[in-house]
């Protein structure tokens, strides 16, 4: 039998260590954290897409009602020409970000069938939102003409028809296009347990919104920076890692309206730092 070279036997050593090594790999590192564009709703698309890029995140989500400022005539998503669209692209690619999704208020079915259209222009990958009932299947129907998922987001209970995971995946079951945007803080404000919550969405999340809240089951509760409220993210995040999930975590600050810069950076910090 030939005796392999040592060079050979060097290279084979390494080679094995990094297939070991991959197949370690932390499923922390397929997680896609960004901020959302909400938190800057006071200031124009192309400011709010620089605060964003200022946090060093790669990732922003946008709303379909954000006034877009002059440049655009004022205009909202909704109501953007082909051009202008064009000219949003360009604003974000000008920040090195991507915008994957897009929070969207439909309340007819023309409106959806427009926020649609909108969202494959900007070549989106989902639209995030809380249609009504009568519109899941057009909404499904949409999500599959267009190659744009749609997932469910959850408001707070009194707020929402899809306030508990278990009406969310009613919403989607049978509904191959559909699937769920976690907003842990809402689930806290319904005075939901968001691990036991993640669990009974297993395998239907596309998108999570994270927050933190000083009080849990209140309404009324007040937005505080990510670690500072009763949020205990990383019992959240544990979670998440067990289930493999390797979908976008988008910030949401929603205090401090006129100046919260300083938050959303110390929020993204602890999210990339608590998922790590």
């Amino acid at each position: 039998m030939k005796s392999i070279p040592s060079k050979n036997f060097l290279w084979l050593f390494c080679l094995i260590l990094f297939i070991s090594c991959a197949e370690k790999k932390d499923p922390s590192s397929d997680f896609k954290i960004g901020v959302a564009l909400y938190s800057f709703n006071k200031f124009p698309f192309n400011e709010s897409v620089e605060k964003a890029k200022s946090t060093d995140v790669k990732y922003v989500e946008g709303f379909s009602f954000h006034e877009l400022a002059a440049e655009f005539g004022n205009k909202r998503i909704a109501e953007l020409s082909e051009q202008e669209i064009t000219r949003l692209k360009l604003i974000l690619d000008s920040n090195q970000v991507k915008m994957p999704s897009m929070y969207a208020d439909g309340k007819t079915l023309d409106e959806w069938k427009q926020l649609f259209v909108q969202a494959e222009r900007l070549e989106l990958e989902f639209i995030v939102g809380e249609p009504d009932p009568q519109f899941l299947d057009d909404v499904n129907r949409l999500a599959g003409e267009h190659k744009v998922k749609f997932a469910i987001h959850e408001h707070a209970k009194g707020l929402s028809k899809y306030w508990h995971p278990d009406s969310a995946m009613a919403a989607i079951k049978g509904r191959d296009n559909l699937k769920i945007c976690a907003d842990i803080g809402h689930w806290i404000r319904s005075g939901l347990d968001p691990v036991e919550c993640l669990k009974k969405v297993e395998k239907q999340v596309i998108s999570l919104h994270v927050k933190d809240l000083d009080s849990s089951g209140n309404i009324d509760a007040k937005d505080v920076n990510i670690s500072e409220g009763v949020i205990e993210y990383p019992k959240v995040i544990q979670e998440l890692k067990r289930q493999k999930f390797s979908g976008y975590i988008f910030i949401e600050c929603e205090h401090d309206w006129e100046d919260n810069l300083k938050d959303v950076k110390e929020s993204v910090n602890y999210m990339t730092q608590v998922s790590k």
